[in-house]
């Protein structure tokens, strides 16, 4: 199970990269092989405003639905159209061609409030720790 130690995590299985102010979000590698093979993406509005804890995305898979969670308040600046034809991605790069949307985070500092990598993975079940 991969878990870069370069993001920051939430509870709810969001992965966040903060680079030149932009906040880049994806879900975690544990939530896409949970889910399993994706078939369905359901992305943001660019210019939605969200708060943190606001759904942001929804993904589908042969098993299940999963709502995406926005980890921070910001405002979406960017999506990744690619996903809506081969949301498969997600599967095989969670944390590159996966992601989902960008955001202007609304309070910079909100990084501070996410889990490091350390902290997420004590939050996996001991057979992802692997």
């Amino acid at each position: 199970m991969s878990v870069p130690k370069d993001l920051r995590y939430t509870k709810t299985h969001e992965w966040v990269k903060f680079v030149d102010g932009v906040a880049t979000i994806g879900i975690t590698d544990f939530a896409q092989e949970q889910l399993s093979d994706l078939t369905y993406v359901e992305l943001p509005d660019v210019d939605e405003e969200l708060e943190a804890g606001d759904e942001a995305a929804v993904v589908e898979s042969v098993k299940a639905a999963a709502d995406v969670y926005s980890p921070i308040e910001g405002v979406i600046t960017e999506i990744n159209t690619a996903l809506v034809d081969a949301p498969d991605a997600i599967n095989s790069d969670p944390y590159g061609a996966g992601w989902l949307f960008k955001m202007r985070p609304e309070n910079p500092q909100d990084i501070d409030t996410l889990l490091d990598s350390e902290q997420y993975e004590e939050l996996l079940p001991e057979s992802a720790r692997e």
